[in-house]
């Protein structure tokens, strides 16, 4: 993969596909890791002497423009976190009105593009809109390793009509992601957590022949106990998985661990009741919420020693605070491991390792959920096949 280091910036306008597709409420960013993410490429760029012109998507916006999917309180942060101003374009990307904008633009200058998503063919990948984002630039970074994983105009399309490489966080995601799966230090413990195994399916095979523990929570565990012969009461499973649950169990004995004891409720709500009970042994009307307080301390025991970790997806409904114990224990367990590798998911993970407060103590924290997930299941990514 080309890289920032392949790239004369000087007195140059370079395009950046960032990833700002954040969380925002009454036009207020909720969690900003993805805009941190994004400053020391534009401040490399900056610093040699180029221009910045930054475009991103912003949520799933139909038929159009949509304030409520507006890039505009991410232009307003931006400034903040850099130390200068931000310039918002409020047109389409691929507008006339945009190009003149950014043409403006002088060596030391950044602009922030409205959502590209605005333009119907963005996501079809559409070569007129191709051309004309590719008129945006003198040359193309992609830095949206979130992303990564989509044949997008944004992201793949317009490398093939300019100079272009990877920035600092594409290289430090695929070069964090890649130790996973070649070379790893042993012992090897992944851990999976989440809603479904379906949505995770393809990792886990990928992934449970090269480690040496698999740590299986969240609400995946129940089809797991469930295809076991357990009883889950109202808890989330997928019957149509029991088959291929069993299937892995039986085909990697020892290296699946499942939680024995949980932490389940009358209610999905904070305010439920709340009991511990055997994981295989759930009442009817009671669901599980969280992993128990003894598989909290299985789990624990089960990374000590661990030299490499890749965790992806909560133990448990983290959103609730009655039910984070779960999720709050594994992170200060990967946390703590002295000398070890360890890699967060993205997703519902970083906002996870985030509230528990672990998130400065680990190794590197992906900004991608599906494309970390894509990349570790072992498919090729477009937009960094694109910067080859």
């Amino acid at each position: 993969m080309q890289t920032l280091d392949h790239l004369d910036a000087q007195n140059t306008r370079v395009l950046v596909r960032v990833d700002y597709n954040v969380p925002i409420k009454d036009g207020v960013i909720q969690d900003d890791t993805r805009v941190t993410a994004s400053l020391p490429t534009i401040q490399k760029l900056l610093s040699g002497g180029a221009s910045v012109v930054l475009m991103s998507h912003l949520g799933r916006p139909k038929g159009g423009p949509d304030p409520k999917y507006s890039l505009s309180p991410v232009a307003a942060r931006l400034s903040e976190l850099l130390g200068q101003p931000v310039k918002f374009i409020a047109s389409l990307p691929g507008s006339d009105e945009t190009l003149a904008a950014v043409q403006a633009l002088k060596p030391g200058e950044v602009a922030l593009l409205e959502n590209v998503r605005f333009e119907a063919g963005e996501e079809k990948n559409d070569p007129a809109l191709n051309e004309k984002l590719s008129k945006l630039g003198d040359a193309f970074v992609l830095d949206a390793f979130g992303s990564a994983h989509r044949a997008h105009s944004s992201v793949s399309g317009v490398a093939g009509l300019l100079p272009h490489v990877g920035g600092l966080l594409l290289e430090a995601e695929v070069t964090a992601l890649g130790k996973l799966l070649e070379g790893a230090e042993r012992p090897y413990v992944v851990i999976i957590g989440g809603a479904k195994v379906s949505d995770k399916l393809k990792v886990i095979e990928n992934l449970l022949p090269t480690v040496d523990r698999m740590l299986i929570g969240g609400g995946m565990a129940y089809t797991f106990v469930k295809a076991q012969g357990g009883k889950i009461g109202k808890s989330i499973h997928e019957d149509d998985f029991l088959d291929k649950a069993n299937e892995l169990l039986a085909q990697y004995p020892g290296k699946i661990v499942l939680p024995t004891d949980t932490l389940v409720g009358d209610a999905f709500s904070n305010e439920a009741n709340t009991r511990v009970v055997p994981t295989n042994d759930i009442p009817d009307d009671w669901e599980g919420m969280d992993i128990g307080p003894d598989s909290r301390e299985a789990f624990t025991a089960a990374l000590e020693g661990a030299k490499t970790v890749f965790w992806n997806g909560p133990m448990g409904v983290f959103e609730f605070e009655k039910f984070a114990s779960g999720t709050n224990a594994v992170a200060k367990a990967v946390a703590d491991l002295q000398g070890a590798y360890t890699v967060i998911g993205g997703g519902d993970s970083v906002s996870a390792i985030n509230k528990s407060g672990q998130q400065g103590r680990v190794s590197h924290i992906s900004t991608g959920g599906g494309a970390s997930l894509e990349l570790l299941e072992g498919k090729k990514l477009p937009g960094v096949e694109a910067m080859a």
